[in-house]
């Protein structure tokens, strides 16, 4: 498996797989073809569908420092969800061209050539080796993910984490309506100051949550800067649940970098074994992933035995199953922001239920990622970011439905 840092990724949103991916091919590319005068993009499948919700083509046109032509192509038949064709052209010739593949979490794929020729950081790559490894040698989950990545991991998270507290402070002060057209209000400020009557403690943590999970989804909708966990889309679970415990508890720093060791491990999981991209799997993959990472940050946070973090990361992923992805208008904002939250809440389900029934459970977490996976391949492509079934489909921008949002 590779390395955290290929999971963790910061960057502009509002999507991995639509704006930071595409950013980062467009960047390789034009380094390789330095004499192109002009450029062209085709972009296919998902990119095509919903890319100019996703801010696709803007990304694209300011990347490239060259004039560029986008098309897109919404029927050609590609077998990645995410595919692009890129185009250099000198004295109106071809001089270069590539077929790059947005992997989704910020990855990309160069066909022809060795993913982004990074080499494997983890030799193991099923949960139930590394359980099986870390129980022998008697160590944390984050110490396996220490021995493999090395002391300076731990610089990299603290800047991660940094990031992700950055996000929700600034997503907690901003107001105005989220671009798009959608003219939804940001919500995180009124959910973060607006306490209920004789608010109990328990609807205060949901409140919480909710306000952590929805100011990170709105800092990206707004294309401001965010950490995938483990997508753009989905980028607001893992710190709203980490950031409320650590306030909540007063938990050190240094302690939530090894939850988000953690979590990222059981993310990487995901990524190697099935996929954590909408367009391929559906939102599943994408909200289902990062409920699961968080649950077993949280569970590493509070100190869980190693079979109960894969008990609550199992149960998070397992009830996700089938999650369709459908972004109203290929914008990542209706359903995706208010699914942060609700994922939020469930991780924080699944981390009790797990504390005490670990020792019951039936499921390995091996078994529902595959689960996830073959679910995803065999989802209709309508439910799979591209805005064609679904909740983009039936949408209506009534007052009540806006008002919602």
């Amino acid at each position: 498996m590779k390395s955290l840092r290929e999971l963790y990724r910061i960057g502009r949103g509002p999507s991995s797989s639509h704006t930071m991916g595409p950013e980062k091919a467009a960047i390789i590319f034009e380094q390789k073809h330095p004499l192109a005068e002009c450029f062209k993009v085709i972009l296919y499948g998902s990119l095509a569908r919903t890319g100019v919700g996703h801010c696709t083509d803007i990304t694209l046109i300011k990347t490239l420092t060259k004039p560029v032509e986008i098309v897109f192509d919404e029927h050609a038949h590609v077998y990645h969800p995410n595919t692009m064709d890129f185009f250099a052209y000198k004295d109106g010739k071809i001089i270069g061209e590539s077929r790059v593949l947005s992997l989704g979490g910020g990855a990309i794929h160069f066909e022809g050539c060795l993913s982004e020729n990074t080499p494997d950081v983890y030799a193991l790559r099923t949960f139930e080796e590394i359980e099986d490894y870390c129980n022998e040698k008697e160590i944390h989950l984050w110490e396996y993910v220490e021995e493999c990545e090395g002391s300076e991991i731990w610089n990299f998270l603290e800047e991660v984490w940094n990031q992700m507290v950055k996000t929700i402070k600034q997503g907690l002060k901003a107001s105005g309506k989220l671009p798009g057209g959608l003219n939804i209000e940001r919500k995180a400020k009124l959910l973060f100051n607006q306490r209920h009557i004789n608010e109990q403690p328990e609807t205060k943590e949901n409140r919480m949550v909710c306000a952590y999970a929805f100011a990170v989804g709105e800092e990206n909708a707004s294309g401001e800067t965010v950490v995938t966990a483990p997508t753009c889309g989905a980028c607001g679970v893992l710190p709203s649940v980490l950031y409320h415990m650590q306030k909540k508890h007063r938990i050190p720093d240094e302690k939530v970098w090894y939850a988000l060791a953690t979590g990222g491990l059981f993310g990487n999981l995901i990524k190697t074994n099935a996929s954590i991209s909408g367009a391929e799997a559906g939102c599943q993959a994408e909200i289902g992933s990062a409920c699961s990472m968080a649950a077993a940050a949280l569970g590493e946070l509070f100190d869980l035995r190693i079979d109960q973090i894969e008990y609550a990361a199992e149960v998070a992923m397992e009830h996700h199953l089938g999650l369709t992805c459908d972004p109203v208008r290929g914008l990542v904002q209706i359903p995706c922001i208010e699914r942060n939250a609700v994922a939020g809440m469930r991780a924080i389900n699944a981390v009790n239920l797990a504390n005490f029934l670990s020792g019951t459970r039936m499921i390995s977490f091996d078994v529902v990622v595959e689960t996830m996976y073959e679910t995803g391949r065999d989802m209709c492509s309508r439910y799979k970011e591209t805005s064609e079934g679904g909740l983009a489909k039936l949408y209506r921008n009534t007052k009540k439905s806006a008002d919602r949002y």
